[in-house]
């Protein structure tokens, strides 16, 4: 897999801790257990483009004041969604 920030072959699917900025504002959380790549040349690891927009449309979609501070990423994403998806993403 090549490293989407320094372009070297090598890199590795994990996952990983993150946090998110809820989409109102009022707090973050942490999200354990999220697909991520880790580069070793480079040291970077983070979530492909394809990963934060489904995370961002989930917690968007999603009542998320029934949010503990600490998620793991599947329970999160198997949580209802108050509408079916994104109508405002074009």
């Amino acid at each position: 897999m090549k490293c989407e920030w320094c372009h070297a072959e090598g890199a590795v699917e994990v996952t990983s801790t993150v946090y998110w900025e809820l989409p109102d504002g009022t707090r973050a959380i942490e999200i354990t257990d999220t697909p991520g790549v880790h580069c070793s040349t480079c040291g970077m690891e983070y979530q492909i483009g394809k990963v934060i927009e489904e995370l961002e449309d989930q917690l968007l979609l999603i009542d998320t004041k029934k949010l503990e501070n600490t998620v793991v990423y599947d329970v999160l994403m198997s949580q209802p969604r108050l509408l079916k998806k994104n109508y405002f993403k074009f």
